[in-house]
Order: C-alpha cells, then structure tokens, then sequence
C-alpha cells in the first residue's frame, strides 16, 4: 500500500482549543480508551463522519503530514486493519501540532455528509 501524503482526524473544536495549549492532541475520550488516535485517509473520511460524528455540531477537520510524523518513535503510527479489513491510521502518541497541515471547521450534517463550513 502507498501512504497518503495526509490523513485526516475529526475532532471537537473544544478539544482541540485544549491541544494548542498543550502543543499536542492526545485523543478524544475513545481514541484515549482505545489506546490510540483514530485517524482517517481521504478515502474512509466520509463514512468515518458518517458512522462517528453524524449530527455532532463545531467540529474541526485536521490535516496531518505523514511524513512529519516521521521523526515520531517506531511503530508510533501503525496501519491495521478495521472496517471491511481497509486499512486505517492509528496514531499511538499524541499528535504534536509540528505535524499539522490544516485546521478547518466542520460538521456532519443529519444525512451524515460531512459539510465543511464557508469562510474557514
């Protein structure tokens, strides 16, 4: 498989003004119970929206360089297996905010289509 130049992470707009604080995203509250950061290719974005944050409001949609996380410890980010066997980034650190390309606002809307907002 060819890696993506980026891949993507939805994420509550609160939760993130926390990461700018700290420098890094940790995760959300199931990315934390799970043990690392879901994270989404271009390809899976819009079903993960669909199954995971349909009808949430303020939502940010943040691009990640894969090639910052380069210099992050071996294995930090893995490709395994989820839905239908696809293979899916998972992030086993917190994000530094160094690997972010873009912050945009968002949400899914009631059909479960992600809409990015006008004026971001």
């Amino acid at each position: 498989m060819t890696r993506p130049e980026v891949i993507y992470k939805l994420v509550d707009a609160e939760d993130w003004q926390v990461a700018t604080v700290d420098g890094a995203y940790p995760g959300s509250a199931v990315d934390l119970r799970d043990g690392y950061i879901h994270m989404s290719t271009a390809d899976q974005l819009d079903e993960t929206a669909r199954r995971h944050f349909s009808g949430l409001p303020d939502l940010l949609k943040v691009t990640i360089d894969t090639a910052a996380l380069a210099d992050l410890p071996d294995e930090a980010l893995r490709w395994e297996p989820s839905r239908g066997g696809a293979l899916f980034p998972h992030l086993y650190v917190p994000l530094p905010l160094s690997a972010v390309r873009s912050v945009e606002a968002c949400h899914v809307d009631g059909e479960g289509r992600l809409v990015m907002e006008t004026g971001t």
